[in-house]
């Protein structure tokens, strides 16, 4: 995680709802939710990109992130989550 949050161009997405982006998030990230993600992808997601997703504990963001590979799209799980920021920041 230490690696991504030094990263300056990632996209980073948080799939968990309004309310739990709202209320805090990894800076940088932009919101998501896992359901938008899954339904529509094509809207939010360009194939030709690497996408980070994160939820908080990781657990959903990689069954999320296995889902959207499966389909063509570049996406990798943030293990540890939200959770795991929280620990090191």
């Amino acid at each position: 995680m230490e690696e991504l949050l030094k990263m300056s161009n990632i996209n980073l997405i948080d799939i968990r709802d309004e309310y739990k982006f709202n209320k805090s998030h990894i800076p940088r990230a932009i919101n998501i939710p896992s359901n938008y993600l899954i339904n529509n992808p094509s809207k939010y997601l360009d194939k030709n990109k690497t996408y980070y997703l994160y939820c908080d504990s990781g657990v959903m963001s990689n069954k999320v992130s296995k889902e959207l590979n499966y389909l063509g799209y570049n996406t990798k799980n943030v293990v540890g989550g939200y959770n795991y920021y929280l620990l090191i920041k």
